[in-house]
């Protein structure tokens, strides 16, 4: 096969393989690596070819096969690393110590809300209810509820982050 040959090639049939093989993987990139893959494979073994020789079914093949190779590996490593168990300690006796420090202040701040801001804060973000829902179980407006949370939040931001 010539150089010219592998051009016509990979020009005529570089899409069709990438895809076939996007609608296998549903992932670009890994459709255009393996389809530069199988034709640098018929480039490296393009001395093997006979220029009469069906190429298109072989491609496919090749496509195939190497998609379901790579499906392989990664299942390969997706079990190895199921199988190793990593167990990170990075809290540190200061990272601790900040932590208790900021939860205080935050249990500290919630306390300074004043109970309609403190429950729609609660009822937001503990209770993750929708503004709808929290303005229908108070018996409130939503546009109250939208300006007691804004409050709620400017005042814990200010206290939680002063220099802001």
């Amino acid at each position: 096969m010539t150089k010219e040959e592998f051009k016509n090639l990979f020009d005529l049939y570089f899409d069709a393989i990438r895809n076939y093989l996007y609608s296998r993987s549903g992932d670009v990139e890994l459709s255009t690596d393996i389809t530069q893959d199988v034709f640098l494979k018929i480039w490296e073994k393009r001395n093997e070819f006979k220029t009469n020789q069906k190429i298109k079914p072989l491609l496919y093949k090749m496509a195939g096969n190497q998609f379901i190779d790579h499906i392989r590996k990664n299942k390969s490593a997706e079990k190895y690393l199921e199988q190793i168990q990593l167990h990170f300690n990075t809290e540190t006796p200061e990272n601790h110590y900040e932590f208790q420090e900021l939860k205080t202040k935050y249990e500290k701040a919630l306390s300074d809300l004043s109970e309609k801001e403190r429950t729609v804060y609660l009822m937001s973000r503990y209770d993750q209810l929708p503004y709808k829902e929290i303005a229908e179980r108070l018996d409130l407006s939503i546009k109250a509820i939208e300006k007691r949370m804004s409050k709620a939040l400017l005042i814990l931001r200010k206290k939680l982050i002063p220099n802001e």
